[in-house]
């Protein structure tokens, strides 16, 4: 075996230097083969959409209702989180601003919203406990991307601790053995 520094492997091909990619490697963190195409060329709903815009990921996460089976992928997730994030805090913002007229202070200092914030806040409760059970299949889904478990989920149970934990796994990558969870359909 000789010492070869010139860029080539044993089989001659040339060695990308410093742990760089193969050529037609996937780039790190991204998806490990193309996903699946359905019907004129679109991601078929069993399988993740990389690159998913604002759009698409609203419309998957309501498509996708209660399937706790297959993955999303990190921008269906995160564009999901931002928008309800945003309209929570919208709705927050209107609630307070209805709810002051006629609005009172107890001694303790504690406000008391008028009657404009009853609309507002009933929006806001069917917004809440309408999308419990699809915020939780998307989790589920997020977690089967990095090859984990969706009842991982139940981490979050633990004050503190388990939000920053789920936050932590919500960031990770695709892992190539996520595959498992996918169940696809015709």
């Amino acid at each position: 075996m000789t010492d070869r520094d010139d860029g080539a492997d044993q089989q001659g091909g040339a060695v990308p230097p410093y742990g760089q990619q193969q050529y037609g490697q996937p780039p790190y963190g991204q998806p490990p083969q193309g996903p699946p195409f359905g019907a004129g060329g679109a991601v078929p709903l069993w399988a993740p959409l990389y690159g998913a815009g604002p759009g698409d990921a609203v419309k998957r996460f309501f498509v996708k209702y209660a399937d706790f089976t297959g993955r999303a992928s990190r921008s269906e997730y995160w564009w999901v989180v931002l928008a309800n994030s945003v309209l929570y805090l919208v709705l927050g913002i209107g609630g307070f601003v209805a709810g002051i007229p006629g609005s009172t202070t107890d001694y303790d200092g504690t406000m008391n919203p008028g009657p404009g914030f009853l609309p507002v806040g009933f929006v806001f409760a069917i917004l809440l406990f309408g999308t419990i059970v699809p915020f939780l299949s998307l989790g589920a889904r997020r977690l089967h991307d990095v090859d984990l478990s969706g009842w991982l989920q139940l981490i979050n149970l633990v004050p503190y601790l388990g939000g920053f934990v789920l936050f932590i796994l919500s960031l990770l990558g695709p892992k190539p053995a996520g595959a498992r969870f996918d169940r696809p359909r015709a």
